[in-house]
């Protein structure tokens, strides 16, 4: 089984634009057989239109796509009512959060509600990772360390530089946080992925292609072309960990097993 664990639906404030029939087809063409659909940031203020959109896709689209609802900790309790909506009414699957776009440090008390409704209805939970000042790996390897019972994903490998300190901070971070994992969309050097894999474990990687912001065909192949992940590693990481840490249950075994 091979899950693509972000990917986004709308338009992105920077002109990249995705559809369910755009995801989907590139899905198949790939043989992807489920993706986590995130909602791209809107052009007004208020996330919860984007939130319907991709409840909308993945209603009409249940056995490939999964959704996840965007929330903005700046607006406090609102974020959370927003939140317990997309899990009750939308019947969404996670939370996702972008510090970079919505303007928050992971780290910030200000986010602690948004993940205390996660930990109490025991979802996960997507990070935008690896902005300065904002995402880098340790910050959000500190929000991992304050909601051990949550599990976090980080995009971008936790670091979008792929310097050697970008790099340190986000294995220092995963080597302290269980619960802790990262996403490999945009990680273009195999030998980052395979050190996690290696000093970490397999078990904390997720392949992401963070569609259409980057090209799945090339995504994909960044674990296929990784040479020293053994095929049962590779499987982790291509869809296993996602299945386990990010699909409800009946998505993750549609055999009913």
């Amino acid at each position: 089984m091979i899950v693509d664990s972000l990917t986004f639906l709308g338009e992105s404030l920077f002109g990249a634009t995705a559809t369910a029939a755009d995801l989907l087809a590139r899905m198949d063409e790939l043989g992807i057989d489920r993706a986590i659909v995130c909602p791209f940031k809107p052009r007004g203020y208020h996330l919860g239109p984007a939130n319907d959109a991709v409840a909308e896709a993945t209603a009409a689209h249940p056995d490939r796509l999964t959704g996840f609802a965007r929330v903005d900790p700046n607006v406090g309790e609102d974020a959370c009512a927003e939140l317990e909506h997309a899990l009750d009414e939308l019947g969404l699957a996670g939370v996702f959060l972008n510090p970079w776009e919505e303007t928050f440090r992971v780290s910030a008390p200000l986010v602690d509600p948004v993940l205390e409704t996660a930990r109490r209805r025991r979802v996960p939970v997507i990070v935008a990772a690896g902005y300065p000042w904002l995402s880098e790996g340790l910050q959000v390897g500190e929000l991992a360390r304050r909601f051990p019972d949550v599990t976090i994903v980080a995009t971008n490998g936790a670091q979008i530089n792929i310097s050697g300190l970008g790099q340190d901070d986000a294995e220092l971070a995963l080597a302290a946080n269980a619960n802790l994992s990262i996403q490999t969309a945009g990680v273009y050097r195999e030998d980052f992925i395979e050190g996690v894999a290696a000093r970490i474990g397999a078990d904390r990687v997720l392949y992401a292609s963070a569609f259409p912001l980057l090209d799945p065909r090339l995504e994909i192949l960044r674990v296929r072309w990784a040479p020293n992940l053994g095929e049962p590693q590779r499987a982790l990481v291509l869809g296993g960990n996602a299945a386990r840490l990010l699909l409800p249950p009946s998505a993750a075994d549609p055999e009913g097993g």
